[in-house]
């Protein structure tokens, strides 16, 4: 299995275990750590730093519309609840193509 393949498999993981458990209201000191985990390497192996603009986009409005959904009759608070557990996974994903994406930057000045 192949490094694409692992963090493909870890952000799948890392998606599910965090809507599950935001769902359930599950909560325990280890969940924090393994979504973080999982997380970390979806960004370092899965996510393409050269989309980081893209990536922090997407985050940014998820991160605006989150509490809006609650406003939905019926569903709104298992919507809400769904994109706030989305953007506990995808704040350490984006952070982690954020450093990613700047460490090349890096790599690449110090190249010139």
């Amino acid at each position: 299995m192949d490094m694409k393949n692992i963090g493909k498999w870890s952000y799948l993981a890392g998606l599910v275990v965090a809507i599950v458990a935001a769902l359930a209201s599950f909560s325990a000191p280890w969940l924090g750590s393994l979504i973080g985990v999982l997380a970390v390497i979806a960004g370092l192996f899965y996510m393409d730093s050269s989309e980081v603009t893209n990536y922090g986009i997407r985050f940014i409005g998820l991160l605006a519309v989150a509490t809006a959904l609650n406003s939905f009759p019926v569903v709104g608070p298992y919507v809400t609840t769904i994109a706030k557990a989305m953007l506990g996974f995808f704040a350490p994903t984006v952070l982690t193509v954020f450093l990613v994406f700047n460490y090349k930057q890096a790599m690449d000045w110090m190249k010139k």
